[in-house]
């Protein structure tokens, strides 16, 4: 027999929470990554979901930092 899952599995929820947020708002993405991160160390599941969650992050963190600096986000408004 197997064993059913677990009714709450917040390592999934911080971790699919985290790449959506990384996506549209980067620094609330990284915030879910850190708790799937954490989250995922306290029960003993590996954290992939955090992982891609901190890399996508990470690209959309640069590119928003290119964008502002180089004034492509000022263009779109004129």
């Amino acid at each position: 027999m197997t064993q059913p899952a677990p009714a709450s599995d917040k390592v999934t929820l911080w971790g699919v929470l985290g790449i959506i947020f990384s996506v549209c708002c980067w620094p609330l993405g990284l915030v879910f990554d850190v708790l799937g991160y954490m989250e995922a160390k306290k029960v003993g599941k590996q954290p992939t979901l955090a992982y891609i969650g901190f890399g996508l992050a990470a690209l959309f963190a640069v590119l928003s930092i290119i964008n502002f600096a180089t004034g492509m986000f000022y263009s779109f408004n004129q």
